[in-house]
């Protein structure tokens, strides 16, 4: 029975409903926060700058608790990891909207960041037992859905609910999910119990978190100076230096907090390859629309972020095909279509149609779909389940790394051209040479997906010829 048929089991049901609950919240405030920075400064009485700490935090922390999802979970079980890692995101909601100062909101999101961090990387590992090889291609693109939507919907929830409301109400709205989603864990998902995981790989834990942490901080500096400052300067060396030593430590212990022997394996190499260059096309890509909304086009914030639905639109619709056609060749066409689709961003003006835009965009969100999905897809796939803790963590903090790299190297380039090009004429020419970096690296994206397709091609045909074999033996009987 093939994965298009194949039914989803009840307990690889219930495992897929609740995690979405959790990835969806923490990938929602990833990106809903942003548009309230400038109200926390007036409301808190706090800089940009002491406020942008807001966003930074959140994002620190979850890279941070990344690594060492893969041996929690084996040492205490991933369901009730899971439980943990989402009662902990929402107290730190509710610390977050009682927060009376920006140093307690700064606090609050790092214990928020801790459970949210948690949360994709465990729920991962919590589906992927309940589902076989064939399936993993439908439940991706359903575990997917939040990873599309957040960094378009973000922003435009986030609006609305601080026009309609306040700030606070941004943080409350987790909490009547985060307490659903932990009940339902509780009642739904297995009760396992930990198992050996070996002693903890306290110096890989420090490597890699500094390693992770220092290099998402550094980006992050580039990108709001739009240019390398201090803390770049400081964080991204001793974030490099903080990998490379992880990198060695991993190699040479028995039991390390990652197994990099992993990326021998052709077809996961390849498809972490990709996860990582398609987060930087990707998501570094979806920074300049909202942006061009507001600076060249005038559009408030709310509505800045309605028009990023499309793309979101357009995610979904390729769900149903993300596993239809084997997950190398679906990459590689999407990530076909994100190339072209990207070509006309590279043309904007300070009056093209609104309508255009939309289509593009939709198109553009079919691409997002048929690639990022297929690619992490082909990942577990090349994988035995029991490697699936380890493999986790890595694609996550790839996508994510990559995602930061996309941001700081757009905000940098779009920066130079802006203060070089004040009028609106110019902005839009600016956020078009913008676009030729983002078609570069789509196109560079789209390089490990046409390794993937080979690799499957391959793997079919050695199939199609062990059929034939066995036929032609059983026929000799």
């Amino acid at each position: 029975m093939t994965g298009a048929t194949e039914p989803f089991s009840p307990g690889l049901r219930r495992a897929v409903g609740v995690v979405m609950i959790g990835a969806s919240l923490s990938f929602l405030d990833s990106t809903i926060v942003n548009v309230a920075l400038h109200t926390l400064s007036v409301d808190l009485r706090a800089g940009l700058g002491t406020v942008q700490w807001v966003v930074t935090a959140y994002l620190l922390a979850l890279a941070a608790v990344i690594p060492v999802t893969g041996w929690a979970a084996r040492r205490f079980g991933a369901a009730r990891l899971y439980v943990a890692a989402l009662a902990v995101f929402t107290v730190g909601s509710v610390l977050c909207a009682c927060s009376q100062s920006v140093g307690m909101l700064i606090a609050a999101r790092v214990l928020q960041g801790v459970g949210g961090g948690a949360i994709m990387p465990v729920g991962t590992v919590i589906w992927a037992a309940q589902s076989s090889k064939a399936q993993m291609g439908r439940v991706m693109a359903l575990i997917a859905v939040p990873i599309v939507l957040a960094p378009t919907l973000g922003p435009a929830v986030g609006g609305l609910l601080i026009q309609g409301i306040d700030w606070r109400a941004v943080f409350w709205l987790n909490v009547p999910f985060g307490v659903v989603g932990v009940v339902l864990a509780l009642r739904l998902l297995p009760r396992e119990k930990g198992g050996d995981a070996g002693r903890l790989d306290v110096t890989g834990l420090v490597l890699a978190s500094a390693g992770v942490v220092g290099i998402t901080y550094g980006l992050a500096e580039v990108g709001v100076a739009a240019g390398l400052d201090t803390g770049a300067v400081v964080a991204l060396p001793v974030g490099l230096a903080a990998l490379v030593g992880f990198v060695v430590h991993a190699l040479r212990v028995r039991r390390p907090l990652l197994d990099l022997r992993l990326y021998a394996q052709r077809e996961f190499a390849a498809a972490s390859v990709a996860q990582f260059a398609l987060g930087a096309a990707n998501f570094g890509g979806m920074i300049l629309m909202p942006l061009y909304f507001q600076t060249v086009r005038g559009e408030g914030v709310v509505l800045a972020g309605l028009l990023l639905a499309p793309t979101g639109l357009g995610a979904l619709l390729s769900a149903p095909f993300t596993d239809r056609y084997g997950a190398g060749v679906t990459a590689f066409t999407g990530a076909a279509v994100l190339v072209v689709s990207t070509i006309p961003f590279v043309f904007l003006t300070a009056t093209t149609p609104y309508v255009l835009l939309c289509v593009v965009m939709v198109v553009r969100g079919v691409g997002f779909g048929l690639s990022i999905i297929p690619a992490m897809t082909a990942a577990y796939r090349a994988l035995p389940p029991g490697k699936i803790p380890d493999a986790t963590p890595q694609l996550n903090v790839l996508q994510r790394v990559g995602g930061a790299i996309g941001t700081a190297v757009l905000t940098v380039v779009l920066d130079d051209r802006l203060r070089h090009h004040p009028t609106p004429a110019g902005q839009a020419d600016g956020f078009g040479t913008t676009f030729l970096w983002v078609l570069a690296i789509t196109i560079a994206a789209a390089v490990p997906t046409v390794l993937l397709a080979r690799f499957e091609h391959r793997a079919r045909r050695r199939a199609n010829a062990s059929g034939l074999v066995e036929e032609a033996t059983d026929t000799g009987r």
